[in-house]
């Protein structure tokens, strides 16, 4: 299919949410970007790509509906009834949800490829794209699956442990090998905000993200602190996606998605 007439025809810009280590809160960081970006006023997508560990629908509450198809593919289950954030996830394809995606690394790829061009987003601002933990055969085929559509780039997503920041240094490397954009990185549950005093405590240790980024020449986009509320708002099924605004991490991620809108605005005019 050329790709003028394909399902990502409508879709302005792609973005991956990468990192070398499991556990940084990639999904956190998409969800909240999807979220950040709606604010400004645009449309987004989320193509949740993680096979073993799909969470994104969870995190809308949405994990028990179903995907329909459409004449020209899958169509994406959508949050909200102004439909500004849709999704797509294995989490929608799986019979149970207690079900284990137990595939080799062929069937994972296939079925990559298929999110990739089978999903019908329709005219979408940004398409964001959460991958899995590594630097793993899914994200060579997903890179190599968006590469005809030219992504706007990658987001690395680190905690600000020296353990953490390693890992996402080799992922730094992978962005290198396969010609994709570093936008910047994130450094995520940097601090804790107590909910009672408001005082920030580095739990972590502090300023591993940004001191990467600067060895690595890549731009910081900031340090987006643990908030205990909005985690508990995720594992109580709450209402997310309203209480965002409220939480101690809103104001780093509009800033995050503030200097992705200018990158946009500066590469297109």
């Amino acid at each position: 299919v050329p790709p003028e007439r394909s399902n990502l025809a409508g879709v302005r810009h792609i973005l991956l949410v990468l990192s070398g280590k499991g556990g940084v809160g990639k999904s956190t960081i998409s969800t909240e970007l999807a979220l950040s970006l709606r604010h400004s006023g645009k449309k987004v997508g989320i193509l949740d790509v993680d096979l073993c560990g799909p969470s994104i629908p969870r995190m809308f509450r949405v994990q028990d509906n179903d995907v329909h198809q459409c004449d020209s593919g899958w169509v994406p289950v959508f949050v909200d009834q102004d439909k500004s954030i849709s999704l797509m996830s294995i989490g929608f394809l799986l019979e149970k949800p207690d079900d284990a995606v137990v595939w080799r690394g062929p069937k994972k790829n296939a079925l990559i490829k298929q999110f990739v061009t089978d999903v019908a987003w329709g005219d979408l601002d940004f398409l964001i794209v959460d991958t899995p933990p590594g630097t793993s055969d899914e994200h060579i085929s997903t890179v190599e699956a968006l590469r005809p559509y030219k992504p706007l780039g990658a987001i690395l997503v680190t905690t600000p442990q020296a353990m953490s920041v390693g890992d996402v240094r080799r992922e730094l490397t992978f962005c290198k090998k396969t010609g994709l954009r570093v936008l910047g990185i994130v450094e995520n549950m940097s601090g804790f905000v107590c909910p009672h005093c408001s005082e920030c405590t580095n739990i972590f240790s502090k300023g591993g993200g940004e001191e990467l980024a600067k060895h690595a020449g890549v731009p910081f986009l900031g340090c987006v602190p643990l908030d205990p509320q909005l985690s508990q708002s995720l594992e109580e099924g709450r209402d997310f996606i309203q209480e965002f605004p409220k939480s101690s991490a809103f104001p780093a991620l509009t800033r995050i998605a503030q200097q992705i809108l200018d990158g946009t605005s500066q590469r297109s005019s």
